[in-house]
């Protein structure tokens, strides 16, 4: 398994080496490499087992830096960036030739941001190169909100993670790009739609592709366990699944008809920040339970709720 410890030094060490290492960030683990290196990026998508049509985010440390890599930033970009970097939010710009096409799947675009993680930070501030870091988790699986969980899910491919504990936010970037000056949300995520518009006026959305994504997420099924997970209205749920093996994921509502030790509430006061820090969490919990099943109720599509149930819909997709 993967050492983890809080060593900047080691973790800058490994990737100068060209290899891997797992980075905490405000949202999610992502598993990074130095994203100037042609040798190094590849190695992301062996393993994950990511199909190189599904283009990675580069991380940065700085509005600064990122000027470095991008041509240009449209006005809403940089009204954007000033607003919320560091944080959780991508941005699909035109990129300098120095980002190797392989981080872009041959795109002329590339999605970037500066992490809100003071230890991530530091890492950056420290290295001569960005790091393309997509979530550090095998593809299409769950991603990981704990050092543990990248643990037992990579820790036999990496040889270290920087431990940050558990991520605050615990969903995705929000990832937005621009189509003829036109904001566009590519992946719903932790800064929610009227967030974005507050700063740069209506914006379109435009989340699911099949085959050839302008941005990470948004493939139709994604971020699944590997059990089964049905997504519906929680009684008619458990009445058709009467005689199953079932978890429960709910919004705030305990329901008495199943074992207490089967269900996981994300948010006893419906409070919706709450509910995305701990959804993968849960899912995970969920996930290694000797049940057959995993039974799922969306929660209001409002703010941050969106983007919860933006994975939970990916989830309960059919494979790709």
């Amino acid at each position: 398994m993967a050492e983890i410890g809080k060593d900047i030094r080691k973790a800058k060490e490994i990737l100068e080496a060209g290899e891997l290492v797992a980075i905490p960030t405000e949202t999610v683990y992502g598993l990074a490499a130095n994203a100037l290196n042609s040798s190094a990026v590849p190695r992301i998508f062996t393993v994950k087992n990511r199909p190189y049509f599904d283009p990675l985010i580069v991380h940065v440390a700085s509005l600064e830096q990122a000027h470095m890599y991008v041509q240009f930033f449209p006005t809403s970009a940089l009204n954007l960036a000033r607003h919320f970097w560091p944080g959780p939010l991508t941005l699909v710009l035109e990129k300098k030739e120095i980002i190797p096409g392989l981080v872009t799947s041959g795109m002329t675009t590339v999605g970037i941001r500066c992490p809100d993680q003071e230890l991530t930070l530091e890492l950056l501030r420290s290295l001569p190169f960005p790091l393309a870091a997509p979530s550090a988790n095998p593809f299409g699986y769950i991603s990981p909100t704990e050092p543990a969980h990248v643990n037992e899910q990579l820790g036999d491919k990496i040889s270290y993670i920087l431990d940050g504990g558990t991520c605050r936010v615990g969903i995705e970037s929000t990832i937005v790009g621009f189509e003829k000056s036109q904001p566009v949300i590519y992946r719903m995520g932790a800064i929610n739609m009227e967030e974005i518009e507050r700063i740069v006026g209506p914006v379109r959305v435009l989340t699911h592709s099949t085959s050839h994504p302008m941005a990470p997420g948004q493939l139709t099924s994604h971020y699944s366990p590997r059990k089964r997970l049905v997504l519906g209205v929680m009684p008619q749920l458990i009445e058709k699944f009467h005689g199953y093996s079932a978890g429960i994921l709910s919004f705030m509502t305990d329901y008495s008809e199943v074992d207490a030790d089967h269900q996981i509430i994300l948010s006893s006061s419906a409070n919706l920040e709450e509910a995305a820090q701990k959804l993968f969490l849960a899912l995970h919990q969920l996930d290694k339970m000797d049940i057959q099943i995993i039974l799922a109720e969306e929660v209001p599509d409002v703010g941050i709720g969106r983007a919860i149930n933006d994975r939970l819909r990916r989830a309960a997709a059919p494979g790709e």
